[in-house]
């Protein structure tokens, strides 16, 4: 099979799949926590594609809130993203030595000094889970994301018995195969260019495998549809991603600077002027390797790196700091998630991506 032949099969794969989907195009906003709020959701949705509601940190009656206001946006469908729990939580002891490292920045912002004032397991960071899903389900979204891990076997039926669409998140073949075994409807890989943290699962999360790579591995094991994730930010990206057998992708760091991003002005101009090499990988903020922007923050904690508990514990002391910080105006005090495709996206709203996306598949 030539080139042409690849491109034409991989245009007609990622249509159908899409139609087969209920949507225009199988095009993905990740699930960020800063930046992907009903706007974006709403004009992925919108545009054609299908907007993720990120909603693993929200109560579910917020929820059900951000649901109906992304309704209110766009008739079209949409999908909700949740964070699966880990199995065991980190006794509080663990998170100690980032305490003491914090507690000066704690004092700074107004926050409480002292340790008992925090859930340094991590096991409150979220809403409950099961009141999560309910909520979730209750507004009939056209699929529903897990991340850290697939859904149960119940959650898996209560979403078949709705017609919902199943889709896990897998950052290895392993737990590609994994997620096939539990009967997901497509899989969504986190390749090793992905910013934010890894999504991992069964393996460790310093396994770092290229996107194309393993986006072509798991089409080829699991059969099943692939959405592409991790670096990608031009139509050169959504074409290597396609060849390699993905039937959609998902995008978060080049749609930061979108006019429907959440991110804050400061963000968004170090995403014009900041390159790969300007990432670092960092477990200090939420325990988990993640891929962020270097910043004085990132500096302050690196020595922390190796002794902070496992996710998601220390984001016990990292959201308040940042609720406080959004508050006072303290931007230098986030820490911005971001992917190898940092810079290289120039794409002023959400359509102009998707309408890049959708001209390789021919619509």
């Amino acid at each position: 099979m030539n080139l042409i032949e690849m491109a034409e099969k991989a245009s007609l794969r990622a249509a159908e799949t899409a139609k087969r989907f209920g949507v225009e195009a199988l095009f993905l906003n990740a699930p960020m926590r800063q930046a992907a709020g009903v706007e974006m959701t709403a004009a992925v949705s919108e545009a054609g594609g299908l907007g993720v509601l990120a909603a693993a940190h929200l109560s579910p009656e917020k929820i059900v809130q951000a649901a109906q206001a992304i309704r209110n946006r766009t008739e079209k469908p949409f999908a909700v993203s949740l964070a699966i729990r880990p199995r065991h939580y980190p006794q509080a002891q663990g998170a100690e030595t980032l305490f003491d490292g914090l507690a000066p920045l704690l004092e700074d912002l107004g926050l409480a000094g002292t340790p008992e004032a925090y859930d340094l397991t991590g096991a409150t960071v979220f809403p409950a889970f099961d009141e999560q899903f309910e909520a979730a389900l209750s507004v009939a979204p056209q699929a529903m994301i897990s991340t850290f891990g697939g859904f149960r076997e119940p959650e898996a039926e209560k979403l078949e018995a709705k017609g919902i669409l199943n889709f896990g998140c897998a950052t290895t073949l392993k737990e590609a195969k994994v997620l096939r075994s539990a009967g997901v409807d497509a899989i969504v890989i986190q390749g090793a260019a992905a910013g934010g943290p890894r999504w991992s699962f069964e393996n460790a999360d310093d396994v770092l495998v290229a996107t194309e790579g393993l986006v072509e591995e798991a089409a080829r094991a699991t059969g099943l549809p692939i959405i592409a994730a991790g670096g990608l930010a031009s139509s050169a990206s959504f074409a290597s991603a396609l060849l390699a057998g993905a039937s959609g992708v998902m995008l978060g760091t080049a749609l930061l600077t979108t006019e429907e991003s959440r991110m804050t002005d400061t963000a968004r101009s170090a995403w014009h002027w900041a390159g790969a090499a300007d990432l670092v990988l960092s477990r200090a903020f939420c325990g988990r390797l993640e891929r962020v922007l270097r910043s004085p923050m990132t500096e302050a904690l690196e020595s922390y790196d190796s002794s902070v508990p496992a996710w998601p514990a220390p984001l016990a002391l990292f959201l308040p700091i940042w609720e406080k910080a959004a508050e006072q105006g303290r931007d230098e005090l986030f820490v911005l998630p971001a992917g190898q495709g940092i810079g290289r996206s120039h794409w002023r709203t959400v359509r102009e991506a998707l309408a890049a996306y959708e001209a390789l598949i021919g619509r």
